[in-house]
C-alpha cells in the first residue's frame, strides 16, 4: 500500500448546483494530475445535474451528501484524506495548466499556507480583469503576523487561490459563525508557519450572477453588516486559538481595524445614511496606522472621503466601483460617478 503521506496535496472540490461549471473544475485538475495529488469531489446535495456530471468522470473519491453548506462539504472531503496540504477549489473556478507542479515545488513541512493570484473570468471563461489580488513573490511569516496584529487582515486571494496545511484546516471544525473555509484560516496561517506567496496567477476565478460571495455578489447593507460581524468573530477565534497554542500576542480590537471601519462605512452608505464625520476621522486614522503602500492608502482614503461628502446615490456608485471586477483607475471612478447619458 502506498504511503498516505506521499499524497502531498489534496484538491477538494465542493459543489452545489454548479452543473454548468463543475466539469471544467474537475478537468482543470485531472489534465495535470500528479501521483502526489489526490482529487476529492463532494456534491453538497445538488438539485440539478451536478452529480451526473461528477459521476461521468469516474473519480474514485466522489461523494453525494446531504446539503449542509460549503464548509461542511469541505470538511467531509477533508476527512477523506491524510494529505498534509489541501486546496479547496470552488466548483466554478479552475486551475491553470501547470499550477499543481508549481504548487508542489513550493511546499515543505514549514509551510502553513501557499497563495497565488486568480485571473477573473466571466461565465464563458473570458478573462475580464487583472489578477486577483496582485501579489508579489515572498516567503514570510513575521511581516504577516504584524499585518494581522495591526490590520486584522493581509492581502490574500479568494478561496481557490490558497493551499492550507492540514493543521490549519482543523480550525474550520471550530467555526460556527460563517459558512466559508478561508476566514480564520487565512489570518491564522502566519502563526502556524511560513506563508509562501506567488505572483504568477495559477487559477481562474469565475464571476457570474450565481456567485454567492466575492466580486459577483450583490452589494447590500446586510452583506456589509454580515462581513463586519464575521470579521469580529474571526479575530476572536484567532485570539482563542493563540491562547490554546500558548502564545501571548497583542491583537487589535476590531473597531481599531481599518478593514472593519471601512466595511461599516459602506454599510452606512447602503442604508442611505451619510457616514458621520467622527466615524470617518477615526477610520482615516486607522488607515494611516495600517500597513500598505502610500498609493493604496491614498486610494482608500479617497473612497472613504467621497462616501462622506457625496449624495447617497453617488456614494453607492463609488462603493460599487470599489468592488467591481476588472481593471480600475481614477478615470474609471470618475466615469462611474458621472455616467454618460443618452
Amino acid at each position: 500500500m502506498a504511503d498516505d503521506m506521499a499524497l502531498r496535496l489534496a484538491v477538494i472540490i465542493p459543489t452545489y448546483n454548479y452543473e454548468r461549471y463543475v466539469g471544467r473544475a474537475i478537468e482543470s485538475v485531472t489534465r495535470q494530475i500528479d501521483p502526489r495529488v489526490e482529487l476529492i469531489v463532494v456534491d453538497d446535495g445538488s438539485t440539478d445535474g451536478s452529480w451526473a456530471v461528477i459521476q461521468s468522470y469516474g473519480i474514485a473519491k466522489s461523494f453525494l451528501v446531504e446539503n449542509g453548506g460549503a464548509a461542511r462539504a469541505c470538511l467531509q472531503g477533508f476527512a477523506q484524506t491524510t494529505a498534509p496540504f489541501v486546496l479547496f477549489l470552488d466548483a466554478d473556478d479552475e486551475l491553470i495548466e501547470g499550477a499543481l507542479a508549481r504548487i508542489l515545488e513550493n511546499l515543505d513541512d514549514r509551510v502553513a499556507k501557499l497563495q497565488f493570484p486568480l485571473l477573473p473570468i466571466d461565465e464563458n471563461g473570458t478573462v475580464i480583469g487583472d489578477p486577483l489580488p496582485p501579489l508579489r513573490d515572498f516567503r514570510d511569516r513575521a511581516t504577516l503576523m504584524r499585518d494581522v496584529a495591526v490590520n486584522g487582515v493581509y492581502s490574500s486571494p479568494p478561496t481557490s487561490g490558497n493551499v492550507f496545511h492540514r493543521s490549519l484546516c482543523a480550525l474550520i471544525e471550530e467555526v460556527d459563525y460563517e459558512t466559508w473555509v478561508d476566514g480564520v484560516t487565512l489570518i491564522a496561517a502566519p502563526f502556524f508557519g511560513d506563508v509562501v506567496s506567488l505572483s504568477t496567477p495559477l487559477g481562474r476565478y469565475r464571476i457570474h450572477g450565481a456567485n454567492f460571495s466575492g466580486s459577483g455578489a450583490a452589494l447590500t447593507s446586510k452583506r456589509f453588516q454580515a462581513e463586519a460581524d464575521r470579521f469580529v468573530s474571526r479575530l476572536d477565534h484567532l485570539k482563542r486559538t493563540l491562547v490554546a497554542k500558548g502564545e501571548s500576542r497583542a491583537l487589535l480590537e476590531p473597531d481599531q481595524s481599518f478593514y472593519y471601519r471601512e466595511t461599516r462605512t459602506y454599510q452606512s452608505v447602503f442604508e442611505a445614511r451619510r457616514p458621520r464625520i467622527g466615524h470617518v476621522l477615526v477610520t482615516l486614522a486607522c488607515l494611516a496606522r495600517s500597513t500598505g503602500s502610500p498609493s493604496a492608502k491614498a486610494a482608500k482614503a479617497l473612497i472613504i472621503g467621497l462616501c462622506m461628502i457625496l449624495p447617497n446615490l453617488a456614494s453607492r456608485r463609488v462603493v460599487e466601483y470599489r468592488f467591481r471586477a476588472g481593471r480600475r483607475s481614477f478615470v474609471g471612478l470618475m466615469r462611474s460617478l458621472f455616467p454618460a447619458t443618452s
